[in-house]
């Protein structure tokens, strides 16, 4: 494994990861790792895949270049994603992304808990 690369896209993804708002452990959703794997990776202990580099590129919104420590970070593909509004805590997001996951069935139940639970 080449550790300076390692090292160069964990730095690099856990810079595009904090310009997002994001957790590790949303990246890791949304790219498909464990988090574990994820926190690995953004230590620079590990290598992604061509597929994981491909799909952590898409969800970070950053080239490979950037990632891989080819090109400056501004001359790549900048964030296009705002960072979340205060009231949109870890929680908060945790929680829609399970309810995307949901089929229609089950997010009406959850809709309906909500509404309960908000009175």
């Amino acid at each position: 494994m080449n550790e300076e690369l390692a090292v160069t896209i964990g730095v690099a993804a856990r810079e595009a990861r904090e310009k997002l708002g994001l957790t590790r452990a949303e990246v890791a959703e949304r790219v498909g790792l464990v988090h574990a794997v994820y926190n690995r990776l953004e230590r620079g202990k590990m290598l992604p895949s061509v597929p994981s580099l491909f799909r952590l590129c898409a969800e970070l919104h950053v080239s490979p270049e950037v990632l891989m420590g080819l090109t400056p970070p501004g001359a790549g593909k900048k964030a296009q994603r705002t960072p979340p509004r205060e009231e949109e805590t870890p929680e908060l997001r945790r929680l829609l992304s399970l309810a995307r996951k949901l089929d229609e069935e089950k997010l009406d139940a959850l809709v309906h808990v909500a509404t309960a639970l908000s009175r």
